[in-house]
């Protein structure tokens, strides 16, 4: 049984319409792997000790990416694309992929989102007494997660 590092990931946006990667990697960290399902009690007549569970509406949190900023210009430039109209629609694919500890690149995990779409772009706080990183962050919001485990070798 392999234990995973949380640092050791990899992230690649590809564009849907020819699965070409768009922005990979360098990212510091992700947050909002998360999918949650809402509940519901049916109640049945003659079953007074309690309802039926059943699951309800599926949701999936919003995907938080940060790295340091950079002189690329990629997320900021999907997310402005897609804001000002002139594609609101453009969405992508997702892959985070968590790799296996001391192996060149092996994954262990891959989340998989479906229709991605950017919907907060936060640039770095700038401070002239600061000594840390610039970092910027962009927020996404999608309609599936699915994770795949490739099989270890």
């Amino acid at each position: 049984m392999a234990e995973f590092i949380p640092f050791r990931f990899k992230v690649s946006l590809l564009s849907d319409s020819g699965g070409d990667v768009v922005c990979a990697g360098q990212f510091s960290e992700v947050t909002g792997l998360e999918v949650t399902t809402e509940p519901y009690t049916v109640r049945e007549g003659g079953r007074n000790w309690g309802g039926i569970q059943r699951s309800g509406h599926t949701s999936f949190a919003p995907i938080v990416l940060k790295r340091g900023a950079t002189s690329v210009h990629d997320l900021w430039a999907w997310f402005d694309i897609v804001t000002r109209g002139a594609n609101y629609g453009y969405r992508m694919s997702g892959e985070i992929t968590v790799l296996y500890p001391g192996r060149a690149a092996k994954a262990a995990l891959v989340w998989k989102l479906k229709n991605v779409l950017p919907v907060k772009f936060k640039g770095p706080d700038l401070s002239a007494t600061a000594s840390q990183v610039a970092v910027e962050e962009l927020h996404l919001v999608h309609e599936g997660l699915t994770l795949e485990r490739p099989a270890a070798s």
